[in-house]
């Protein structure tokens, strides 16, 4: 029997970095996971511990780091978390770094945005995933669980129909999900933040402004749209559970239903996922 896959590393690593160089402050606060490869099958193998990096320090470097870099952009704070330890241990080969976004919104006070005081921006959380080896690297960018509906401009119409269909198409519901997006760098914007907001915008308003015949198509010219403006990127991959709101028969109160009152419901969901890629 032989050692095939290992890797180990820290999770749920959390982290807020606040630059403070200045009266106008910005925070950024993270949960961050490192997982490492290189020469540490022995700790597996034979019991021999002597080139494990403990994962408490795993933890203390990510601080340390964080300290280091307080106003680097979340995708620029995995690449100095991965340089160090690229640098510092030459048995280490490949580094994974993931972190999940806390968002943080400016309040606005007397109608101008505060120095220093944040509300707490719940709506999707910003990711970063990074890994690296020497001499390449590869940076994915995204949200996670970012929520948006609209409420007319959607249907549902000339699907496969069965003896087992039982849904009635439509062409006015409430479209609603939860999307999961993710985004490869192919080359380095000037701002990843500038970028990040370009791509969303693009994808918003295309399902703001453009009919949706199923989720798929709206999915597909929301991905074609955002290559479309940032050009840095490679692909993007779309991930969105279809959150349904059902008419709700109003005719046992002697009233009619004009598509205004629905139920609420995601379970069970409809899942559409593709990814867009330039070529």
């Amino acid at each position: 029997m032989h050692l095939s896959q290992f890797t180990y590393g820290k999770g749920r690593v959390r982290v807020m970095r606040v630059k403070r160089d200045t009266a106008r402050h910005e925070v950024r606060e993270l949960n961050t996971q490192v997982m490492l490869e290189g020469d540490f099958s022995a700790s597996f193998t034979s019991s021999d511990n002597s080139k494990v990096i403990a994962t408490d320090s795993i933890k203390n470097i990510v601080n340390v780091v964080a300290r280091d870099n307080p106003a680097l952009e979340s995708e620029d704070f995995a690449g100095a978390v991965a340089d160090y330890f690229l640098d510092h241990y030459p048995h280490v080969s490949k580094v994974s770094f993931t972190s999940h976004e806390t968002k943080w919104t400016r309040l606005n006070v007397d109608g101008a945005q505060h120095d220093h005081a944040f509300s707490l921006d719940s709506n999707g959380q910003p990711t970063v995933r990074l890994t690296a080896v020497r001499g390449s690297r590869t940076i994915v960018s995204g949200l996670a669980a970012y929520t948006f509906l609209k409420t007319t401009e959607s249907g549902w119409v000339a699907y496969l129909m069965d003896d087992v269909t039982t849904l009635k198409e439509t062409t006015d519901r409430i479209f609603s999900t939860a999307m999961n997006a993710s985004w490869t760098w192919a080359g380095k914007p000037a701002s990843y933040p500038a970028a990040n907001a370009k791509i969303l915008g693009a994808m918003l308003k295309v399902f703001a402004t453009t009919y949706s015949p199923s989720v798929q198509n709206s999915l597909y010219l929301m991905g074609a749209a955002a290559l479309e403006a940032v050009p840095e990127i490679a692909n993007i991959s779309l991930a969105c559970p279809n959150k349904h709101y059902i008419p709700i028969n109003m005719a046992p109160f002697g009233r009619d239903n004009p598509n205004n009152v629905f139920l609420p419901t995601d379970e069970p969901h409809g899942q559409i996922e593709c990814t867009v890629s330039r070529g």
